[in-house]
């Protein structure tokens, strides 16, 4: 089953992410990204790339600036996400072959966005936005767009985000926190799985 979750592990650090991210990749999600507010955050994306992106998709997130888009091509991640709306990096990201999945909120955002040539829309946070508001979003958006919901989502309310329209989650102190052990981690994603997959149904 290919599951819409991005976990997104902030904070995480190079020594630690392989451990981390292949405890995620056994409980039965295959998207990760680390944000570039993170320790040594391109040694870490290096690593997932290396040893991993046979079997997972990397991404970055919390990119802002075109720069870092051009140290991400160079790696050769997968995808880029952004807690904000700026054609220049969803230009530039799309120049260098990889999926934008910028953050936005209003109508405006929203189609400013596809017309840049984003790929999908991250809603951050989305506990602003609401499953009301979605639910009139999608009435104009174009179909079949990929819509991942950040920010106050999990188990406690994927059925009502699914039911609103929304495509997958990015999920980030619910699966991991800086510091957390494998084991810890192990716990949360599973139990993050399990409540997608039942809300999923």
């Amino acid at each position: 089953m290919s599951r819409k979750i991005i976990a997104i592990l902030r904070g995480v650090k190079p020594d630690e992410v392989l451990e981390i991210a292949r405890t995620i990749v056994d409980s039965g999600i295959t998207q990760i990204e680390v944000p570039m507010n993170s320790p040594d955050v391109f040694d870490s994306i290096q690593l997932l790339h290396d040893q991993m992106n046979d079997f997972i998709s990397v991404g970055a997130g919390t990119v802002t600036n075109t720069n870092q888009v051009k140290i991400l091509k160079e790696i050769g991640i997968d995808f880029i996400v952004s807690p904000n709306f700026d054609p220049k990096v969803v230009d530039a990201t799309k120049q260098g072959g990889m999926l934008s999945y910028p953050g936005v909120i209003t109508p405006t955002e929203c189609f400013s966005a596809l017309n840049c040539g984003a790929d999908g829309l991250k809603f951050f946070p989305a506990t602003l936005l609401g499953e009301s508001n979605l639910i009139a979003l999608k009435a104009v958006l174009p179909e079949n767009i990929p819509l991942f919901m950040v920010g106050g989502v999990g188990p406690e309310n994927f059925s009502s985000w699914f039911n609103a329209g929304a495509t997958g989650f990015g999920i980030g102190s619910g699966i991991y926190k800086a510091g957390d052990s494998p084991e810890s981690v192990s716990i949360k994603s599973k139990l993050i799985v399990q409540s997608y997959d039942q809300a999923k149904k």
